[in-house]
C-alpha cells in the first residue's frame, strides 16, 4: 500500500514518528521502575500529552498547567464540552 502516492500530504517515510519516539525508547529502561502497571500507564499518558503539545507548537509545561487549571474541581463532572475546552485542536488553547 503506497498511500503517499495518492495523498501528497502523507510522508514517504515514518522518520518523523521514529525521531519523536526516540527519547521515549532511550529512556524506557528508566520506566521499568514506575512502581506498578498503573504508574507505568500514567507515565505513558503524560509522555503522550507532552509530545502532542510539542507537535502542535505548544510549550508542554504551559499546556499541562492550563489543562490542570481548567479541570480543577471538575473531574467528577467531566463532559465532552469541558474536555473540548482543553483539547489541542481548540483554537483558544493555541492562543494561550
Amino acid at each position: 500500500m503506497k498511500l503517499y502516492l495518492e495523498d501528497g500530504s502523507v510522508p514517504m517515510t515514518n522518520s518523523l514518528a521514529e525521531r519523536t519516539i526516540r527519547s521515549f525508547a532511550i529512556g524506557r529502561r528508566n520506566w521499568l521502575f514506575s512502581g506498578s502497571p498503573r504508574g507505568a500507564r500514567s507515565c505513558g499518558v503524560l509522555y503522550s500529552i507532552v509530545e502532542s503539545a510539542k507537535a502542535n507548537g505548544l510549550v508542554p509545561y504551559q499546556y499541562i498547567r492550563s489543562v490542570l487549571e481548567k479541570l480543577n474541581g471538575k473531574l467528577d463532572q467531566l463532559t465532552n464540552e469541558i474536555l473540548d475546552q482543553v483539547m489541542l485542536w481548540n483554537g483558544e488553547v493555541k492562543e494561550q
